[in-house]
């Protein structure tokens, strides 16, 4: 647990060296007011919301039941939301809800495939809204961070579309490099368990990808959780909305979509614990390019890179307490199962 604090004081990290750097005052950060502030906190709780209803869909529709009630499918999705947002690329909350789900009787290999799902759904419309992004970027004529929001966002397409469609075609094992790897630190034992329950789990989910990738139903389920996904992308999108129309900065809802996604492309680059960084620069870089700065101290002295701040604390920071309180009860609950 002491490393997710540290991933927690990380985060904060670059607010605190903004704040003592930048031409920006507490009553900047003020301007923007209560009111607005909240509503926008609300909207991205609503769009993590919306997220963990999306998952219990996916559970409901593929395996046909719910494997618990729907509050404690909200709280396990939160939780696994908490790893989330506190590790380098935005991963880690699938094993939480794959172990999750894997004590409630579901196979491991099902599981897989519900998160896989999930996924799928997050990257294809944070793929299309990430190209159409760097696109807007390259007409303004911000040509680096324009090639750099459409890359990342194929990049991940890529990988995800060919790990689906080659899972369907191949039998995936664990290679034996990695078994000699945790023979170096794990007792045989364990290795043999691990190693055995994770390549039972890789086959159920190849099987699964057999099965259902060229299923008419699979193919409906799938559209109904990316129009979900959408839905909750645009939740995120009036986060941002809300705070730039407080100060009267004529950013338009559309813009606002292409924004934050691409603050969560940049972001999701293996680089910073929770895209630390990353996805306040993606917000920004995608920002400047609809207004003209002379300089860089134009755009610090602007009301852009204070709402940008604020977004990022409303957006991150206060959801990111909801998460670990989901995920300290989803762990208590496991240590005294």
């Amino acid at each position: 647990m002491n490393w997710r604090l540290v991933g927690i004081l990380i985060s904060i990290l670059p607010m605190v060296l903004i704040f003592s750097f930048a031409p920006i005052s507490l009553n900047d950060f003020f301007s923007v007011g209560l009111i607005p502030f909240v509503i926008s906190s609300v909207f991205v709780m609503a769009k993590v919301l919306l997220q963990a209803y999306r998952f219990q869909y996916f559970i409901v529709k593929f395996l046909g039941y719910p494997v618990n009630t729907t509050w404690n499918t909200i709280v396990a999705r939160l939780g696994g939301e908490f790893i989330t947002q506190t590790t380098p690329s935005y991963v880690g909350g699938e094993i939480l809800r794959i172990a999750w789900l894997t004590k409630h009787g579901v196979s491991p290999g099902k599981a897989a495939w519900i998160a896989t799902m999930e996924i799928i759904a997050d990257v294809l419309v944070g793929t299309i809204l990430g190209i159409i992004a760097g696109l807007i970027a390259l007409l303004n004529g911000a040509i680096i961070i324009g090639i750099i929001i459409i890359l990342v966002s194929i990049a991940s397409f890529s990988f995800w579309t060919f790990l689906l469609a080659f899972s369907s075609k191949k039998i995936f094992q664990l290679p034996n490099f990695v078994t000699n790897i945790l023979l170096r630190f794990v007792s045989q034992e364990r290795t043999i368990k691990f190693i055995n329950y994770t390549n039972t789990a890789l086959k159920d989910l190849c099987m699964m990808s057999r099965e259902n990738l060229n299923s008419k139903q699979t193919i409906k389920i799938l559209s109904i959780g990316i129009g979900i996904t959408f839905l909750a992308f645009l939740l995120f999108a009036f986060s941002f909305f809300i705070l730039s129309d407080a100060l009267n900065l004529k950013i338009n809802l559309f813009d606002s979509l292409l924004g934050t996604n691409a603050s969560t492309q940049l972001g999701s680059l293996p680089i910073t614990l929770g895209g630390t960084g990353l996805a306040e620069l993606g917000l920004w870089a995608y920002v400047s390019t609809l207004s003209s700065f002379p300089s860089l101290n134009d755009f610090l002295t602007s009301p852009f890179l204070t709402i940008i701040l604020i977004w990022r604390i409303s957006s991150y920071h206060v959801p990111l307490i909801f998460m670990w309180i989901s995920f300290m009860r989803i762990t208590i609950q496991k240590k005294i199962s």
